[in-house]
């Protein structure tokens, strides 16, 4: 469990990648000294991984679920103890079905398998997966290759190599494996995948409101003016952005407001981009929504009007704070399960791109960040940039904004693509197609940012490829070590007489 709670420093804002390889290498020497199934080695490594690496949702539970100290304490542990079990699984399979000499050969494949299940299973939650870590090692220049989920394999790999060939002594292809992957990352972070097609100037405004009273109906007048307010001196930017939910009133309320904007932005040849509610009062469905005023194409004029196409609505729903599951049964249990705008209606997985002042962008809105597969199938040949807007307020100065921002680190590095990212109270920053942070608000102030950014053109090969390398790779290597394990016990066993 302390060897799990350690893999928080691994990650962001700590970034010490190194206590991966420590913290996983130790858990695997306890899944081979310890006498139990390996269930509950994998279980207690994941309830210290998950419960120090995920407390920032303690923050919002605590603070704006409306539960006492116990009873949110009790959510957390439970939430953390379904996460551990995908650990768990894959420590379980390991050490019931192979023996330790087969271990490298087989948990690297049995841990990509857990992972794939976390990333979908009750919607999923993929955070803090080992390889957004490695963003700063060596292993980075394999991003763009096999992905983060491909990084997290390699570094699984590692480490069980390093646990197994360690208490046998086999130290020669240990350093051998460990220089192969090392050298080969460090040489493939020298490759650039993409090229840039042009350059943009890009503003981002964080208004920095209270979580408290961004839902307040009395505070829809003061936000909508502040954010117009301080975007006055942005116009003339070729895109100008809001982060989600910038506008606290419902698209059709808001329409007047919305269409001063949209002329406004057109006449300085801009196009605003700002994260909206929709509610439609037919159906009663309400979407997430990103959409954009002003300029669609350089130099034309506005073309938003409600319900046009050149919109996003969010696919995939954070649960309990977007959609509660089981509805009828949990919100009359406490207000963590009835907070505002916890009833949102999901878009398709796969959308257009906006389009703003003529750059396609690939949306993802909040959350979605975390998920690659879903950031993929949305970028297309003429996807310039990733746009990702949140609000991070809900986790209060805790790490969990810093983790979010490494994520979406992770995501521009993978796909080759810039992501700006604009947040209600931070952490905004503009990020380069290698992954790099060329600019960024502080937490917890109101201000604007400013930078120019290069849209890119081109796939790196794991957006052609997807998991399928890794996969295929895996399942080979898994099955050759079933093959010989097998065959050395028949090989082992006793002649019948």
């Amino acid at each position: 469990m302390l060897s799990g709670a350690s893999l928080t420093f691994a990650f962001s804002p700590f970034n010490a990648w190194p206590v991966t390889f420590l913290a996983l290498t130790v858990a695997i020497r306890q899944l081979y000294r310890r006498q139990s199934n390996g269930f509950s080695t994998g279980w207690w490594f994941g309830l210290g991984w998950f419960g120090a690496g995920i407390s920032w949702v303690h923050v919002s539970i605590a603070n704006f679920g409306g539960m006492p100290l116990p009873a949110s304490v009790g959510i957390m542990l439970v939430l953390c103890s379904y996460l551990a079990l995908f650990p768990a699984l894959a420590f379980f399979l390991t050490k019931r079905f192979f023996t330790p000499a087969m271990w490298p050969m087989v948990l690297p494949g049995l841990w990509f398998l857990a992972e794939w299940l976390r990333s979908w299973v009750l919607s999923g939650f993929p955070w803090l997966s080992l390889g957004y870590s490695q963003l700063n090692s060596p292993l980075s220049g394999w991003l763009p290759v096999i992905g983060e989920t491909g990084v997290t394999a390699l570094v699984v790999l590692l480490c069980t190599a390093t646990a197994i060939w360690s208490l046998s002594k086999k130290y020669v292809p240990l350093l051998l494996l460990v220089a192969v992957t090392g050298t080969s990352g460090f040489v493939l972070n020298q490759h650039r995948w993409v090229t840039t097609t042009d350059t943009h100037s890009v503003a981002m405004v964080q208004g920095n409101i209270e979580q408290s009273i961004r839902w307040e109906p009395e505070q829809d007048g003061p936000t909508m003016a502040l954010y117009r307010k301080m975007t006055q001196p942005l116009w003339g930017n070729d895109i100008v952005i809001w982060p989600e939910a910038a506008v606290p009133k419902l698209e059709y309320l808001a329409n007047a407001y919305l269409q001063d904007l949209d002329k406004q932005a057109a006449q300085t040849h801009t196009a605003l981009i700002t994260g909206i509610v929709d509610y439609n009062f037919e159906t009663k469905n309400s979407w997430n929504s990103m959409i954009v005023l002003g300029a669609k194409e350089p130099g034309n004029n506005g073309h938003y009007r409600y319900g046009g196409t050149n919109r996003y609505a969010k696919h995939h729903l954070l649960p309990v704070g977007e959609v509660v599951p089981f509805e009828s049964i949990l919100r009359p249990l406490a207000p963590l399960f009835d907070l505002p705008m916890s009833s949102f209606s999901r878009g398709a997985f796969v959308q257009e791109n906006i389009v703003a002042n003529g750059v396609s962008m690939a949306p993802a809105l909040c959350f979605e960040i975390a998920f690659p597969r879903q950031v993929s199938a949305n970028l297309h040949q003429d996807t310039g940039i990733i746009i990702t807007v949140s609000n991070d307020a809900w986790f209060g100065d805790s790490h969990g904004p810093a983790q979010h921002l490494q994520i979406a680190q992770v995501r521009a590095k993978e796909f080759g693509r810039p992501v700006v990212r604009a947040t209600n109270n931070g952490i905004t920053a503009f990020i380069d197609d290698a992954g790099n942070i060329t600019g960024r608000l502080p937490q917890f102030q109101r201000g604007s940012i400013t930078s120019d950014v290069d849209a890119t053109t081109g796939f790196t090969p794991y957006r052609y490829l997807s998991d399928w390398p890794m996969s295929v790779i895996l399942f080979i290597s898994g099955i050759t070590g079933w093959f010989i394990q097998r065959r050395y016990s028949q090989n082992t066993s006793p002649r019948k007489q």
